[in-house]
Formats: structure tokens, C-alpha cells, sequence
């Protein structure tokens, strides 16, 4: 017996540096502050078909260990998938944990290891689909029988990831970071016939990033992102150029700024980026301007994004504002 591996992909964000978890269980916990809550949604292709709507919503928190040199994270990642007339709906509850472990006493070098398992729905409407026999003569007929036979119009499956990430710094202000992570090792079963052959492919996934000053009133956020899930690949990449509205002072005062970039996904898509932080909370938008084989029948229209964050610290002694050098994003 040959197993068969399900062709699909994960879901996918132009605001990828929005989803650390989807990115990377070992990210979880890289950034300032104690906690932390995402949410971002997507609207791709509504100028082809009915439009793909993804919504992805996480949360954050991160305690000292031992000494208060090593940290702890965890973290919950929520996702909503629906596309196509049948209405092909994939929703996620996935637990993180991660921990941080500190290779410096000065705190600003970490290695952390994460772990994200859960559960996954996957369903579809069989009143909205269409199929070959319903067709005759080009004309379409829905009382006619569509000849499939399935077991059923849902199921679930048991879910499993894992990842490594090194972040320090440069000098004092430049904080950087490197990860890999490995998705869906346990090959779960997907299919709507009870074809125990057919089984979700595994996904490596490689992530980079950089956050540097520049000057007293600018900033500088570099990230990479490049997966692999059986015959599909993806390369994204780009950056941020932030400028300074207002500065705010004290250990757990976070700037005003705004930034304006650009993020290339390879052979698919160009993706400019508006991004404004207020204090504990950051809004950004952007949108796809497709520039791959589709893009006549799209007119170049892809996707729009909406992503909101909002972070900081605890007021107590656990609180990491005065104890960490990096992360710093």
C-alpha cells in the first residue's frame, strides 16, 4: 500500500511577522513586553471568485524561570479558514509553549524551543457544491445526482509543530533572531472518505528578522520568511521604515511611530505595508498586488490585510522590563 500525501496548503498571511506561532512555535514570546494579543484577517481574490477569508487570533505571555534568566511562554493560536461556493472551512485551536533559555548573563542570547499541538475541524458544505454530472450539455441541473458518495462533511485531527530560534544583539539597540520549525510531523489522516492513505504533507518552515535604530527618531524591521510543504515552496521577504511621532520614556514606554514598507512574495506577489503604533497598541494594513500567471484574470487585485497587536508588560515583579536586553521588536 502507497501512501498519498493531501496536495493542499497551510493558510498564508502577507503579514506573516503578525502570526509568530503560524510561523514558528519557537517565536512565540520574541518581542517586547510581557504579553501579548494579535488578530488579523484577510480578503484574497474577491475580484476572481468567491473571496478566501482567513482570520488568525493569538495570545502571548512570558514568565521568568529559576533565576529569572531563563523564560517560559505560553501561548494560544486560534484560526478560520473558508473559501470557495462550497464554503471549505478550516478552524484551528492550537497551544504553545516555548521556553527561552539564557546563554549570556547579560541576558541579550537565547535559545528557545517550542512545542504547538491541538486540534483542527476541517468541513465543507455539500448544498453549495457543484459537480461534472450535474452538467449536461453545458447546462447546469441541480436536481440531477451528483454521482459522489462522501462518509461525511467533516472531521478533526490531532495537530503537532515544533521549532528552534537564537535571538541576541548587536552592540546595544540591534537585536536579531533566526529560527526553523517542522509542522504536521505527525502526518495526520485528511480526508473526507475515511482514506486512511491520504495524509497531510509536513512543512519546514525558516524565519529571520532584524530590528535596528536609526538615529534618535527612525527604525529599521527586516524579516524573511521561506516554507517548503510537499510540491509547494514560498519565499517572502521585505521590511519596515519606522519614524518616530512621539517618545515616550521609562522602562515600559513604547514610542509612537509609524512605518511604511514593502514585502515580496516570490513569483506571486508585491505587498506594501502602513503600520502605525500608538503606545500598546500597532494597526497595520497592507495589500497584495499580484504579479503572478493570474494576474490578468485578477487585474493585479489580490488580497487585502488588517492586523492588530497589542503588548506589554506585567506590573509586578515578574514583569521582564528591566531584566531583558533582547528580544527588542
Amino acid at each position: 500500500m502507497v501512501n498519498l500525501c493531501a496536495s493542499g496548503q497551510d493558510i498564508h498571511l502577507s503579514q506573516f511577522y503578525e502570526t509568530p506561532l503560524l510561523r514558528n512555535p519557537a517565536l512565540a514570546g520574541i518581542f517586547t513586553g510581557d504579553y501579548r494579543i494579535q488578530a488579523v484577517y484577510r480578503n484574497q481574490w474577491n475580484s476572481v471568485t468567491i473571496p478566501y477569508q482567513t482570520g488568525a487570533v493569538s495570545g502571548e505571555a512570558r514568565f521568568p524561570v529559576g533565576q529569572h534568566n531563563d523564560f517560559l511562554t505560553g501561548g494560544l493560536q486560534l484560526t478560520y479558514d473558508v473559501a470557495g461556493s462550497a464554503h471549505f472551512q478550516t478552524t484551528q485551536l492550537l497551544p504553545t509553549i516555548n521556553y527561552h533559555k539564557s546563554l549570556s548573563d547579560e541576558r541579550n542570547m537565547y535559545l528557545s524551543l517550542g512545542f504547538m499541538g491541538g486540534f483542527t475541524q476541517r468541513q465543507f458544505n455539500p448544498a453549495k457544491a457543484t459537480f461534472d454530472n450535474q452538467y449536461n450539455n453545458g447546462s447546469f441541473d441541480p436536481t440531477a445526482p451528483s454521482g459522489e458518495t462522501f462518509v461525511k462533511y467533516s472531521f478533526g485531527y490531532l495537530d503537532l509543530a515544533t521549532g528552534m530560534s537564537f535571538n541576541s544583539t548587536i552592540g546595544t539597540d540591534i537585536n536579531w533572531f533566526v529560527g526553523a520549525a517542522y509542522y504536521h510531523f505527525n502526518q495526520p489522516k485528511v480526508s473526507f472518505l475515511n482514506d486512511k492513505t491520504i495524509e497531510l504533507d509536513p512543512k519546514w518552515e525558516y524565519n529571520a528578522g532584524l530590528s535596528a535604530p536609526l538615529g534618535d527618531f527612525g527604525k529599521l524591521i527586516l524579516e524573511y520568511n521561506q516554507l517548503k510543504q510537499g510540491a509547494y515552496s514560498e519565499v517572502m521577504a521585505g521590511g519596515l521604515l519606522g519614524y518616530t511621532l512621539q517618545v515616550s520614556s521609562g522602562a515600559t514606554a513604547q514610542n509612537n511611530m509609524i512605518y511604511g514598507g514593502v514585502f515580496v512574495r516570490w513569483n506571486d506577489a508585491i505587498v506594501p505595508v502602513i503600520k502605525l503604533e500608538l503606545d500598546k497598541v500597532a494597526i497595520g494594513l497592507s495589500y497584495d498586488v499580484n504579479v503572478s500567471k493570474l494576474s490578468k484574470a485578477s487585474q493585479s487585485f489580490g488580497g487585502f490585510e488588517i492586523s492588530v497587536d497589542y503588548k506589554g508588560f506585567f506590573r509586578n515583579a515578574n514583569s521582564s522590563a528591566n531584566k531583558l536586553r533582547c528580544p527588542r521588536f
